[in-house]
């Protein structure tokens, strides 16, 4: 037994029995584990530890945090939004109108001569301020291109103003009712996002330009706003320019105006059969008799009918209301301007290739600006639930009462407001000139300001030129 232990081999060493333990298949015992990593000592640092500085390790709760995804509509970041003020350009000015503060620009012929011999310039002009009016989803940045010029053939001060939810006019508060809003309640002020309010603000930048009268040049549903201020103060307005104007709704006809007229002068046409011809025999009295009370009774049914509509419409009205001006209407409207808001810019335009990125800045600018979704959806609702007397016609029945002088001037290839509306309009307004600028969209004064300007220039002298001066324009 002495002899077997001396001849039994000593230990291999720990590389040896590394090698025996692969060639066994078993892994080594735990201490012989432990025995080596003590030995071996700490391991060397490796390229990728290298980049991190030792330290403590910050204890985050077990739980990975992921950088938080930045929000933006149409290209513009709304985790940054500032108040409209902080966004105003050098030559921006503000006013108070009825609590709401108003953005607005003001250019005088003297800007314009500035840059132009002063020799040349003066003497031009009619002499009578012009007011801007934009259309839905604009500013006034939309006049940027033609106000300087507006101004030397106006002779006068040229004033563009951002309408309350565009541009930067201050986003007001709204709760909701008062004339103009939910109810008719004519203690309350008018809703700074209706039209009426529009109007109003029109009227009183109007006073500001220090002028008994004014120019109301609107573009599109600015158009509306300028037709309504001068049935509301005709004396105050000197004369119309509308652009595109959006006031009849595309594919509205008068086929149920001539259907009524048709049907007034049958019934005229029956009557006076009936009084010259032979009296009628008893049974033909008995058959009209019948026939009249069937009809009393259908439009007896037709009133409860129509009663019963006019409460499902309000009550879908509320519903529609309480749904935009919840937190999903601000998504909706949200998602709207950011996947069709610069679709909707190139598509005004004839040739959306000539749009360029200053364009579209200048229309997305206002999305920097806080509270622009709330405001966007408070103007759409006052639209919805526009609560003007039942008595009062709309604008687009009383435009044979403008008596002033009236320019209308689109583009021949405008997809939203056809030119035959707007020729619609024209014929509408009595004395009305129609003017159609070519290969042009939506947009005349900012895709052709040339042939826009000259247009309104011509207007403006034929209207408000000198006797001789209009003795010689119809001689040529």
């Amino acid at each position: 037994m002495r002899a077997a232990l001396l001849l039994r081999p000593p230990p291999p060493p720990p590389a040896a029995g590394n090698l025996l333990s692969a060639a066994s298949g078993r892994p080594p015992p735990p201490l012989l584990l432990r025995a080596r990593r003590m030995a071996a000592g700490p391991p060397p640092p490796s390229a990728a530890a290298a980049d991190f500085p030792a330290g403590p390790v910050p204890d985050d709760g077990g739980a990975r945090t992921r950088p938080r995804r930045r929000r933006s509509v149409a290209g513009v970041d709304q985790d940054e939004l500032l108040d409209p003020g902080a966004l105003a350009d050098p030559d921006s000015s503000f006013c108070d109108i009825s609590g709401v503060s108003f953005h607005h620009k003001v250019y005088s012929a003297a800007h314009h001569e500035e840059q132009q011999d002063p020799a040349s310039a003066s003497g031009s002009g009619v002499g009578v301020p012009v007011v801007l009016l934009h259309g839905f989803g604009a500013s006034l940045f939309s006049w940027s291109r033609v106000m300087r010029p507006l101004a030397r053939a106006a002779g006068a001060k040229v004033l563009a103003f951002d309408r309350p939810a565009f541009g930067l006019t201050s986003r007001a508060a709204w709760s909701g009712s008062g004339p103009g809003g939910d109810n008719d309640d004519d203690t309350r002020p008018l809703n700074p996002y209706s039209m009426a309010f529009s109007a109003m603000a029109t009227l009183a930048f109007v006073d500001l330009l220090g002028a008994g009268k004014a120019v109301l040049i609107g573009h599109s549903a600015g158009c509306l706003v300028a037709v309504d201020a001068c049935l509301e103060a005709p004396e105050r307005v000197a004369a119309l320019v509308l652009v595109a104007p959006a006031i009849f709704a595309p594919g509205s006809g008068t086929k149920g105006e001539r259907r009524e007229d048709g049907e007034e002068g049958q019934e005229k046409k029956d009557s006076d059969d009936d009084s010259n011809g032979p009296p009628l025999n008893p049974f033909a009295r008995i058959w009209r008799g019948f026939l009249g009370m069937c009809m009393w009774i259908a439009g007896l049914v037709l009133k409860v009918v129509m009663a019963v509509q006019d409460v499902v419409r309000a009550l879908a009205v509320q519903a529609l209301v309480a749904l935009l001006r919840s937190p999903l209407g601000a998504i909706m409207v949200r998602l709207v301007m950011d996947k069709f808001g610069v679709m909707a810019v190139r598509n005004a335009w004839y040739d959306p290739s000539k749009v360029t990125d200053h364009v579209i800045q200048g229309y997305t600018k206002p999305l920097r600006s806080r509270g622009w979704e709330r405001a966007l959806l408070e103007h759409a609702i006052s639209m919805i639930t526009d609560s003007a007397p039942k008595s009062r016609l709309p604008v687009s029945k009383r435009l044979s009462e403008i008596s002033c002088p009236v320019l209308v001037v689109t583009g021949d290839t405008d997809r939203l407001v056809p030119a035959w509306n707007a020729e619609r309009v024209a014929r509408a307004i009595p004395g009305a000139v129609f003017e159609v600028i070519k290969n042009c969209g939506h947009l005349p004064h900012e895709e052709k300001p040339e042939e826009f300007l000259s247009i309104v220039e011509g207007f403006l002298r034929r209207a408000f030129g000198t006797p001789d001066e209009q003795v010689l324009q119809a001689a040529v």
